[in-house]
């Protein structure tokens, strides 16, 4: 069975030009996580969502927002559709066939893929290009030096993760050092 993170791993080293766009992955943004967010070199976002079941991807639907100042509660495709969403284009990757195209709200754009199990290789089909939803730059409504301080702490959240347990850190835990004076 393909893993997501097989999947995003396939998608954008095959789709994605790192010298020209910002490729992150399961970034946070709003109140929601974006599984791939893109942000080309004229600060255009695209987030593309991978639904990999029809259930997760009738999920998607329910995901609200509440504004606190006015206690409103709105739907997040509700928010994308009319433009006061922070992306510019929002899109769903899903497997080959799984939704009918028909039940994809118009301003999402749709790739499909096909994982041959046997040789374990993925292609890609664009089949609806999403629409763009507003024209402001992600930088005109995202703060630029917050957003890298944000990239490097999740960095190095990451690298700390995937060290693993704490015995194998090779940094010395601060509670002994403590007990040791």
């Amino acid at each position: 069975m393909l893993k997501i993170e097989e999947l995003v791993h396939a998608y954008i080293h095959s789709h994605c030009d790192f010298e020209k766009e910002i490729v992150l992955t399961n970034y946070f943004q709003a109140d929601w996580e974006a599984d791939m967010l893109l942000i080309d070199s004229e600060g255009f976002s695209h987030e593309i969502e991978i639904k990999l079941s029809k259930s997760d991807f009738k999920n998607d639907f329910k995901k609200s927002y509440l504004n606190k100042k006015t206690g409103e509660k709105f739907l997040k495709h509700d928010k994308i559709s009319c433009g006061d969403y922070i992306c510019n284009a929002f899109s769903f990757l899903l497997p080959m066939g799984m939704i009918d195209h028909a039940l994809i709200p118009g301003h999402c754009g749709i790739i499909e893929f096909y994982h041959n199990a046997d040789t374990w290789e993925t292609e890609f089909y664009l089949i609806r290009n999403p629409k763009r939803v507003h024209e402001d730059p992600y930088w005109k409504l995202n703060d630029k030096d917050v957003f890298i301080r944000k990239m490097a702490l999740n960095l190095l959240q990451r690298k700390m993760e995937m060290k693993g347990k704490q015995e194998e850190l090779i940094f010395k835990n601060p509670f002994e050092i403590k007990k040791i004076k």
